[in-house]
């Protein structure tokens, strides 16, 4: 008697129905698989009829999985890593560094240079963000974070460095407002940043003066619009000098009251199935050495 053969399993459904359930949402599915809303809407019916009970819950601006659906989807998550951690193994691709866009733009692009000069054979790709990471899903192999974020389960932790933090502004504005102590403050234009609320706090805290009032009157959706704001004249931002340093050298900034230690540090995570790869070892360390080096002010 011939076994008889298991039922092909429908990969491009599950696959936009994992997604769909992760995500809360069949468009942001569609954008991340690249297909169409309506392609992802008819993997899911075409399961739900497979297996004969609802998976997702259709919510007005949203989907949600059932109970039955949250247990696939689970699964699924878990089956996908695994195959893309396999895959990576046997064809390692490109490395991927993931940042912030005020550190990739501030820190990492200037000097990203010298690294492929050293390094000609190690191709670098840029993952801009700066929240929780995916190693495996996002085939991220390297990431720059703050320790405001919790690093992923087994992930391998590097210090960078202690964030130094302070005031920054155009040199005119500085002079045209005379800061020299904190309390000169209350007469600035206080820039602030949605990804950070509270900086300003953090450094009124670290300098030993946490009843100093100093509300935001502008508040920039991105870090490097701020750093970009202060530099045009607009008022005063709160910024770590690590970003800052390059401009503040150019002269197109000043730290009018210096830097002083913040709540937070840099570190480095590194995927934990991609330690040993030469290239990884590589980065990671000119990563090391770059910052190191810039805190130092060598």
């Amino acid at each position: 008697m011939s076994a008889v053969a298991p039922p092909r399993l429908p990969l491009n459904a599950l696959r936009a129905f994992e997604a769909a359930a992760r995500l809360g949402s069949m468009s942001t599915a569609a954008v991340e698989l690249g297909v169409t809303h309506g392609a992802v809407s008819r993997h899911v019916r075409e399961l739900e009829a497979q297996f004969g009970l609802s998976l997702l819950r259709r919510l007005p601006k949203s989907v949600a999985p059932t109970p039955a659906g949250a247990q696939l989807a689970a699964n699924l998550g878990e089956a996908f890593d695994l195959m893309r951690l396999g895959v990576s193994r046997l064809a390692p691709s490109p490395l991927t560094l993931s940042c912030s866009a005020t550190i990739a733009m501030n820190w990492l692009i200037p000097r990203l240079g010298t690294f492929k000069r050293d390094h000609a054979d190690v191709e670098v790709r840029l993952n801009i963000n700066y929240g929780e990471v995916d190693f495996v899903r996002d085939e991220i192999s390297v990431a720059i974070r703050s320790s405001m974020f919790r690093a992923p389960h087994e992930v391998v932790i590097r210090s960078l460095i202690r964030e130094e933090i302070g005031p920054i502004c155009h040199p005119d504005y500085a002079a045209r407002l005379g800061l020299t102590t904190p309390d000169d403050l209350a007469g600035a234009r206080i820039l602030g940043t949605a990804t950070r609320a509270a900086a300003w706090g953090e450094w009124l805290s670290a300098i030993g003066r946490p009843g100093l009032e100093l509300p935001a009157h502008e508040t920039y959706d991105h870090f490097y619009l701020m750093i970009q704001a202060a530099a045009s004249g607009l008022g005063v931002a709160m910024a770590p000098r690590i970003l800052a340093s390059d401009e503040i050298a150019r002269g197109h900034l000043v730290a009018p009251l210096g830097f002083v230690d913040g709540p937070h540090e840099l570190s480095l995570w590194i995927a934990p199935h991609l330690r040993t790869r030469s290239d990884v070892k590589r980065l990671a360390a000119w990563i090391q050495e770059e910052m190191t080096r810039q805190a130092s002010g060598a």
